[in-house]
């Protein structure tokens, strides 16, 4: 579910800048920043990043709405998840004015369009109901602690929080029939 949704937005964000700047190449990446190693895990340079840097459980939980008719059966609740994606500027030294260009222009598409359905998302999962964008205000300690976390030099980047993923394989852990008659014949006396 994560990976549909980071890809999609790779895929909107990457149609934009086809768009607005003309051009053919993707710009936009959904990759690590560093790998284990500490080497650049980023292909390519002059690209966009998008990174999950941290999940958390939706604290507001909204009730299934699936019902489980003539049996008892018991069913998790499902799951839902808010994921905060880090998108970063990974361009060459020189090119720093480019990466500045890059990310205004990241802020500005999701100022224009902040919800992504399945009506004005024609490539959208089928499993993705609805994602939800909002800009994440960090203070220089968090943006430091961020940056140190991923173990990266900070790069021109923005902090975006994305509602809400429904994890719900529907899965019912245990199944009773329910009794829809007693047979009274089989009894001992």
């Amino acid at each position: 579910m994560i990976y549909e949704a980071l890809t999609c937005l790779a895929e909107e964000l990457n149609d934009f800048f086809k768009l607005k700047l003309s051009i053919s190449e993707e710009k936009i990446v959904v990759s690590g920043l560093v790998n284990a190693d500490g080497s650049v895990a980023v292909p390519g340079e002059n690209k966009i990043v998008i990174t999950l840097v941290n999940l958390e459980k939706e604290t507001l939980q909204q009730l299934p709405s699936r019902t489980i008719t003539n049996s008892f059966g018991n069913q998790n609740t499902p799951l839902q998840v808010n994921i905060y994606v880090l998108f970063s500027a990974y361009f060459s030294s020189n090119n720093y004015a480019e990466s500045l260009r890059f990310i205004s222009f990241i802020l500005a598409y999701f100022q224009g369009k902040n919800v992504f359905t399945k009506s004005n998302t024609p490539n959208m999962d089928p499993k993705l109901e609805k994602l939800s964008i909002e800009i994440v205000d960090m203070s220089m300690d968090a943006l430091s602690n961020l940056w140190s976390l991923l173990g990266a030099k900070y790069m021109p980047s923005v902090l975006y929080k994305i509602r809400m993923l429904h994890f719900d394989e529907a899965v019912v852990r245990e199944f009773r029939p329910g009794v829809s008659k007693v047979d009274n014949q089989n009894k001992t006396k």
